[in-house]
């Protein structure tokens, strides 16, 4: 076994075993090929401009311990530049690429980022009055009939 576990992919200190790392929230960057770490979070700074990420965050693991099952690491998600994640009502609920697509094939036209928020909005509006209609008649479920009803 090796004195520390893995060295980090922008500064190639090692992390040692049972340490604190930071991992790229980016699914191409967490591949089984391709696994970088990171051991501060300016390490992990230094790798978003290189691989242009367009929304990336950091997220806190522990190295296993030396000799043992890595246990399950406390996900804890930084930001670049310490910003903070944004509340779930800021959430863009919508699918960007597909509606763009559609918007693009069927109409010929651009889709501006505020499209997706204001449709989240609506979203989040329309579901949380279908849940009420769904509560109002005794169930935990909410089924397409309830978009229909009208508050």
């Amino acid at each position: 076994m090796s004195d520390y576990w893995k060295s980090c992919s922008t500064c190639k200190n090692p992390i040692q075993w049972g340490a604190r790392y930071y991992i790229c929230s980016v699914s191409t960057c967490n591949r089984a090929r391709i696994q970088r770490v990171f051991c501060k979070l300016s390490c992990w700074d230094a790798h978003v401009p290189l691989l242009n990420h367009r929304e990336a965050w950091a997220e806190e693991k522990t190295a296993p311990v030396k000799g043992a099952m890595e246990e399950k690491p406390r996900r804890r998600i930084v930001r670049p530049g310490g910003a903070k994640l944004p509340p779930e009502e800021n959430e863009i609920l919508i699918v960007t690429s597909r509606l763009k697509k559609y918007v693009k094939d069927k109409h010929d036209m651009s889709t501006s980022a505020d499209v997706l928020e204001q449709l989240s909005r609506e979203v989040r509006r329309r579901c949380d009055e279908a849940a009420r209609y769904a509560r109002r008649e005794g169930r935990k479920t909410l089924k397409a009939r309830d978009f229909k009803h009208k508050p």
